[in-house]
Formats: C-alpha cells, structure tokens, sequence
C-alpha cells in the first residue's frame, strides 16, 4: 500500500521512519539500537502536536478568515460555503485535538522533570532553576491560555457559526464571528511569545 494515498499511512510511514532514524543514530553514537525513553517520546509528541496546533492557528488567522471574507466579497465567485462545510469542520478537529494533546504532553513532561511547579509558579517555588521556571512558565501560561480560548471561546462560536450547536434560541452569527475572530487573532498573537519563551527555557535567555 502506498503510504501517500492516505492521512494513516503518511502517520505510519512517518512513525516508521523516525523509528529507523533513531535506531541508525543510536547505533552511531553508541546508545544501542533502542533508547526510546518516555521522556524523549512525550518531548516528541509535544512537539509534533504543537506544529499541528499552531500550524492551524496561523492558517486560520492567516489563510481561511482573509479567504472566506474575499469569498464573501465575491459576487462571481463560487462562495464560502464549500470551506465552511467540508473544510473548516475537519480542520476545527485537528485543532482542537491538537492543542488538547499539546498542552497535556508538555504538562506531563513537566511533572515527570519535576519541573512542573516550578514552571507554572514562573520560578517561584518547587525544584530547579529559576530561570527555567520562569522562561517556560511563561510559555505554558501563554500555551494555557491559548488552550482555553480554543476550547471555550473558538470552538463554540465556530459551531454556532457552522450549524453545529444546538440551541433553542436564534443564533447571533454575526457575533460569533467576531468573538472567534478576536480569540483566534489574540491567540496568533500570544503564540509568537509563547514560542519564544518555550524555546529559550533551556537556555535562560528569551531574546
């Protein structure tokens, strides 16, 4: 089967691959053929799910929103209804997810560095430098905060938005609209520091 024909066999096919990779370099450096420890993989899947997370975010605030407000402006055009029906929802889902798995990887690689008092108290209390506790606090109250505004401002106003909510009242779409657009623009906002800050924890310098 050829991986390149669907969404699973890329994920496997990229699994896969990264697995062989690790065991050449293992075998290279001398770690054997398998070092595959739990810290390295939730490191690993903390980031791969925040590329998918913010990857998402930026297309939304950079590509959909300009689109879809450019596909309304169209007369002509064909309209924004094919993105708001077969693509937004899929794209919402991956969103979500991904910041749900996001944030819950990098907090339980925390807590299993024991770094996870120290991060979110910005370096006050628990174990470790404070500078680390700072620098990454930072960035996972900005991730926090980003997790939240997907989960209770974004995602309830898209499916207002899309006709996913059921509510006995008349939906307001027009005010849905502009809380996901200030969520989603506050967001692409906080998470140009949050990078920053993540980035520059090990090193104790933000810029």
């Amino acid at each position: 089967m050829n991986p390149l024909h669907s969404i699973k066999g890329v994920w496997i096919a990229g699994i896969l691959l990264s697995v062989l990779l690790a065991v050449v370099v293992n075998l290279m450096t001398g770690f054997g053929v398998f070092n595959l420890q739990e810290l390295p993989l939730l490191r690993w899947m903390h980031i791969v799910a925040g590329i998918i997370w913010v990857g998402l975010l930026y297309y939304f605030n950079f590509v959909q929103m300009p689109a879809m407000a450019a596909a309304t402006a169209d007369a002509e055009g064909p309209g924004p209804a094919a993105i708001a029906r077969y693509i937004a929802p899929r794209a919402l889902l991956w969103f979500r997810w991904a910041a749900v798995v996001t944030w819950l990887s990098g907090a339980l690689y925390l807590f299993r560095t024991d770094q996870f008092i120290n991060a979110f108290s910005l370096g006050l209390i628990g174990s470790g430098p404070s500078y680390y506790g700072l620098t990454m606090g930072l960035g996972a109250w900005l991730g926090t905060i980003l997790l939240i505004n997907v989960w209770f401002v974004i995602w309830p106003n898209q499916k207002k938005i899309l006709g996913l909510a059921k509510s006995a009242a008349p939906v307001d779409v027009a005010k849905a609209k502009r809380h996901v657009m200030i969520a989603s623009r506050v967001n692409a906002i906080l998470s140009l520091p949050m990078l920053m800050f993540m980035v520059a924890a090990k090193h104790g310098v933000a810029f």
